[in-house]
């Protein structure tokens, strides 16, 4: 689908004093002020990210009559019993207070729900286990702040019970002896955007726990899995966390490395955690339980935690099997029932579709068609499914517009997951549309490409580079910077290298760089040798390269008018 290149108007009067009061370049002041960072201070911590930044945890609504509680059942030997989501985030958010309760002296076993079998959030066999376990205290973790039958069931048996979530609060809140979560309205916190392992981390920090920042290699992997924005605090873990998980000591994520074939020479980055380790860690969870991915990170024997890891690609391999075939299926259903021009959102439904693969399936759709979707899995009479968005469109508070049609729902701005009686799916379908119409214009289901600047091929060089990377990391909310420059000759014949990837030469007649774009093998036709063309691309170097030369990776291509 045609993309449209929105470039950044350069805001000169900023840019200029900002560029004067930090001492850097005008372009690289630009790509601040695009981020939202306008004044000098906000700039230095930005570029600082310093751990002494981070907010106080007692802050946090909740924090103190937490903190206490946890600290009196270690002291008193009571067992503690955690619930915790199958994702990346709810696992590394339990292996950081379970290790960090343990080593205190606490009493501490947990529970992961079976995605099939169990679905998501604290459920009654949470209730029931923990009451088998003679509980003192349940900490809900990555969950929980929906949980108010559960809750009220504990609190009849006695058990004191913590919710630590960062989901969207509902108008009616569980009464548990204490809620962390700072999007609670009446929560003081100053950052609101924290994943489950980053109130998990402050848990950490606020029962001072020796050596806490030990945990910030689990920190930065569920903050990147769980795709929170990369500002504030998130920026400060992933920035320090990268740092931990290149140099960990962890059984199982070093085996994780390993297997997922990560060579010991190569950095870890947001987008390894994203593309390579989270995959592996999720599949558990999505093909079985994900038991074995929180095995694997508690784990302190080295070949028990290269068995798990394996085990942990098998799993994937598997989710990649199903999940083509999925895909497959849902797009011969688009081609077949979506009318474009009345469906705002695509709803999809089918007898069997594992549930495991929906989410992925979700944000595959959404990317090839420019439409939220909403992809459900229907055994028996009741259906279980996952939607994911666009911009401009919140799909938690539209579902919640639809919550006639619901047995039940969760998530926030840009995904959820939701269970649905069979027979509702068609009103839920039309009322969601309906939703979806009043909500944006119709150019807002095109694609678009935010550019932060056009800059001629003679700027580029290894300092511009390396003032880039001050930018990092990358990720949701703190995207790569991303140029445009127009008019280049293509120099050679693309060639093509995977099964959608491109690669060729392109010059200004002066400046001749190599150009690679994963994903545009369908653009190969653009680039013959002779034509003109204009690219957005990200900066990069060519890790093949022993110079690491500077690579131009092209995230869209146009033909130069």
């Amino acid at each position: 689908m045609q993309k449209t290149w929105k470039i950044k108007e350069p805001a000169i009067e900023l840019k200029d004093a900002l560029a004067r009061d930090l001492g850097v370049s005008s372009l690289f002041a630009q790509l601040l002020v695009n981020r939202g960072i306008e004044d000098a201070q906000t700039a230095a911590a930005f570029l600082r990210s310093d751990l002494s930044d981070l907010a106080d945890p007692f802050l946090m609504k909740g924090m103190g009559v937490a903190v206490d509680r946890l600290r009196r059942a270690v002291r008193q030997g009571e067992p503690i019993f955690i619930a915790t989501d199958f994702d990346v985030d709810g696992v590394t958010s339990c292996a950081v207070l379970e290790d960090a309760l343990r080593r205190a002296g606490g009493r501490v076993s947990h529970y992961v729900p079976h995605r099939l079998k169990d679905g998501y959030g604290v459920n009654a066999e949470a209730v029931r286990l923990a009451r088998e376990n003679r509980a003192a205290v349940f900490v809900s973790l990555d969950c929980g702040v929906t949980a108010v039958d559960e809750v009220a069931a504990l609190n009849e048996a006695g058990i004191d019970v913590l919710v630590i979530d960062h989901h969207e609060p509902p108008p009616t809140l569980p009464a548990a002896l204490a809620i962390l979560d700072p999007k609670q309205k009446d929560c003081p916190y100053p950052f609101k955007e924290l994943a489950g392992v980053g109130l998990a981390y402050k848990v950490v920090q606020a029962l001072e726990t020796p050596d806490a920042q030990e945990y910030l290699d689990l920190v930065a992997l569920g903050t990147v899995a769980d795709v929170v924005p990369l500002r504030g605090e998130n920026r400060i873990f992933v920035r320090h966390g990268l740092d931990a998980l290149n140099r960990t000591r962890r059984h199982g994520l070093r085996s994780l490395m390993e297997a997922s074939g990560i060579k010991k020479e190569k950095k870890i980055s947001t987008h390894s955690i994203s593309f390579i380790l989270a995959p592996r860690l999720n599949a558990s969870g999505r093909m079985d339980t994900a038991h074995a991915s929180l095995d694997l990170l508690l784990s302190d024997d080295a070949g028990a935690a290269g068995l798990l890891a394996e085990g942990l690609n098998e799993h994937n391999r598997r989710r990649q099997r199903i999940e083509e075939k999925v895909l497959t299926e849902a797009i011969e259903m688009i081609d077949r029932q979506v009318d474009f021009r009345d469906d705002f959102v695509i709803v999809l439904s089918k007898e069997d579709w594992h549930p495991g693969v929906l989410g992925i399936v979700a944000s595959k759709i959404v990317d090839r068609y420019y439409r939220p979707a909403v992809i459900i899995s229907l055994q028996d009479e009741v259906g279980r499914g996952s939607a994911r968005s666009v911009p401009h469109f919140h799909i938690y508070e539209a579902l919640a517009q639809c919550d006639s049609f619901l047995k039940g729902y969760g998530g926030h701005q840009h995904a959820a997951g939701l269970t649905i009686d069979r027979k509702d799916i068609g009103a839920f379908k039309a009322l969601l549309n309906t939703v979806a119409r009043a909500c944006f214009e119709r150019e807002m289901l095109a694609p678009s490409l935010e550019i932060d600047a056009e800059i001629p091929l003679a700027i580029l060089n290894e300092e511009l580079l390396g003032a880039i990377d001050r930018l990092s990391p990358y990720g949701e909310g703190n995207r790569r910077p991303v140029f445009a420059t127009r008019h280049l000759e293509v120099r050679s014949k693309p060639a093509l290298m995977g099964r959608n990837t491109i690669k060729f030469w392109a010059s200004d007649g002066e400046w001749t760089y190599e150009a690679i774009g994963f994903g545009l093998s369908e653009a190969a036709g653009l680039v013959a040798p002779g034509r003109f063309v204009d690219l957005a691309y990200c900066l990069s170097r060519d890790e093949w390269d022993p110079h690491q030369r500077v690579l131009l990776e092209v995230k869209d291509i146009k033909p130069s008018s």
